[in-house]
């Protein structure tokens, strides 16, 4: 059986173009729209918790601190196996939803148990700009979950109000925030330009062959 290699690249190298924290953590592994996986950013429950710093900031809802970034024994064991775990089922949701499908119903319900769990750790709290969730902080191996759900049913409950999709290239998902909603690609510094050169060379390619003598 043929098998294909993961990449574990550096976190640096992770695009954060999702628009919500929610699809930026099913875009923690990418490969080929329609192939396997090929990079994987999430090995372990350390770079979860890596993962929920590098993306908090402006627009996003900041994860609550976890104890420990790099936590031994099996309650980090098992904290990371509930991370993928809730990734694979926003995957079974957000991706189906970016393609004009129904989501998996299980999926859909398991995060609506995550949801539960995720409100008993946060509160109401207003500020300047009015109310908002705030998660409490503390040493829960969880807690960097708790937004990344909240984000997740946030966006599946807006609907068609705002659009996911799917890139043309790779497995990233993103919201078209785009006037006219025609956005095709994750990034046009990555996946948009590497298509424009590929239209290019095509484009080339066929003009050669038109000039060749007999073509």
């Amino acid at each position: 059986m043929e098998t294909t290699s993961v990449a574990r690249p550096p976190l640096a190298d992770l695009r954060i173009v999702g628009g919500s924290l929610a699809l930026d953590f099913v875009n923690t592994r990418s490969g080929p729209r329609h192939g396997p996986v090929d990079a994987e950013w999430l090995s372990g429950y350390g770079d979860f918790a890596a993962w929920s710093r590098h993306v908090a900031g402006p627009g996003l809802a900041r994860p609550a601190q976890a104890a420990d970034p790099r936590p031994a024994g099996m309650d980090a064991v098992a904290a990371f196996a509930r991370v993928v775990a809730c990734r694979d089922d926003l995957d079974e949701i957000f991706r189906p939803l970016a393609d004009g499908r129904a989501p998996l119903d299980a999926a859909v319900r398991r995060l609506q148990l995550a949801y539960v769990e995720a409100l008993a750790h946060g509160r109401l709290a207003g500020g300047p700009d009015g109310y908002s969730w705030t998660w409490a902080p503390g040493g829960d191996l969880l807690a960097p979950l708790w937004p990344v759900v909240a984000a997740a049913v946030e966006l599946l409950t807006a609907g068609a109000a705002v659009p996911v999709k799917p890139c043309r290239a790779c497995r990233f998902l993103f919201i078209d925030q785009s006037k006219n909603g025609s956005r095709r690609w994750c990034s046009m510094d990555d996946c948009g330009k590497a298509a424009k050169i590929a239209r290019y060379l095509q484009r080339r390619s066929d003009a050669s062959g038109l000039n060749r003598p007999g073509g």
